[in-house]
């Protein structure tokens, strides 16, 4: 069901009844605004980690002439359907109570945006998340909701937990003592941003979230300004890591302010990262990585530990760039 309709036959839709002006969706209610001017050199595609892969089909999108939105979605399905990336969608770790459950959200750059939490048994939760944003007048379902709605929408069921992810988590339960490994474990979720031909913006993040969490737990993935944020005028960051911490700053809305403020996307993550860590003592035990890109095709990204990445694909290529990091930076 269409956003308008939605409302026309929801109680909302009653106050024209009662002569008050009916509402209507904020795509329809907003005036567009201005796209940002051809950015020189092409399209541009860049995501959290080296899921190279998932860049490849993003810029393949790309220079088919597809829109960033498009791009972005299509990039991450691509970690999403993959059970060996077990932090995301298919084959990803359980809560403690072995239930597999995602989190997701994408924007656009009109400022439209959707979010799922904790959404069970649905591979592509970035799509219903999609979905949330263009067929509902909400930004966010979560838990059974979000899930009778995907099955409404015609998205398939499945069984996320992988026997590989299963005997995992019956081994953690010997003992439930499990600790995260930084840069190895729970912290491979996936955010990208995209710029396209036309100079649009976009951007998604997709997680199962902490392998062994606490059942409904969420953290910054699907959370919009947290875990990801796209500003037309300005451009977007997406975040991986510790969500808990990344929330309790806005993480990626800060990156995006930042970037506002004439900071390149680089100083920007550099100091996302410091006002992480300026309530911490001592050295932190958690990982924290943003990438940042701007309208006009920079890059950048920062982390707390060594060991981040970030994969790009523009007109110069596809790689991986290593990202500099807080603590090699303040014991060099």
């Amino acid at each position: 069901m269409k956003r308008r309709k939605f409302l026309k036959n929801s109680t909302l839709g009653s106050a024209a009844v009662l002569g008050v002006t009916p509402l209507v969706s904020c795509r329809e209610a907003a005036s567009p605004m201005p796209k940002p001017e051809l950015l020189p050199g092409g399209p541009v595609a860049i995501c959290t980690w080296d899921f190279k892969n998932a860049t490849a089909r993003a810029w393949e999108v790309l220079q088919e002439g597809g829109s960033a939105l498009d791009a972005v979605e299509a990039g991450v399905m691509v970690e999403e359907a993959d059970p060996g990336n077990q932090t995301v969608g298919l084959g990803g770790r359980p809560d403690r109570d072995g239930y597999v459950t995602l989190d997701a959200c994408i924007m656009d750059s009109l400022g439209n945006c959707g979010s799922v939490m904790g959404l069970e048994g649905y591979v592509h939760a970035i799509s219903v998340a999609r979905k949330v944003m263009e067929q509902t007048p909400h930004v966010i379902l979560v838990g059974e909701g979000a899930s009778r709605f995907a099955r409404e929408q015609g998205f398939p069921t499945r069984d996320l937990l992988t026997e590989a992810s299963r005997q995992q988590w019956m081994e953690w339960k010997k003992n439930e003592d499990y600790q995260p490994v930084i840069n190895i474990e729970n912290h491979d979720t996936i955010g990208m941003l995209a710029m396209d031909a036309d100079g649009a913006l976009a951007g998604a993040c997709t997680t199962s979230g902490l392998a062994y969490k606490m059942r409904g737990r969420v953290g910054d993935s699907p959370v919009i300004g947290a875990g990801l944020y796209v500003d037309p005028e300005v451009g977007g960051a997406t975040a991986t890591g510790l969500g808990e911490e990344v929330v309790r700053t806005v993480g990626s809305f800060l990156i995006v302010e930042l970037m506002r403020q004439g900071k390149s996307p680089q100083e920007a993550c550099e100091e996302g990262v410091r006002r992480i860590l300026a309530r911490k003592k001592g050295k932190p035990d958690f990982q924290i990585g943003f990438i940042a890109l701007n309208t006009g095709g920079e890059t950048g990204g920062y982390c707390i530990h060594p060991g981040f990445t970030y994969r790009q694909y523009d007109a110069q290529g596809h790689r991986n760039t290593p990202v500099s990091s807080y603590l090699k930076s303040s014991e060099s």
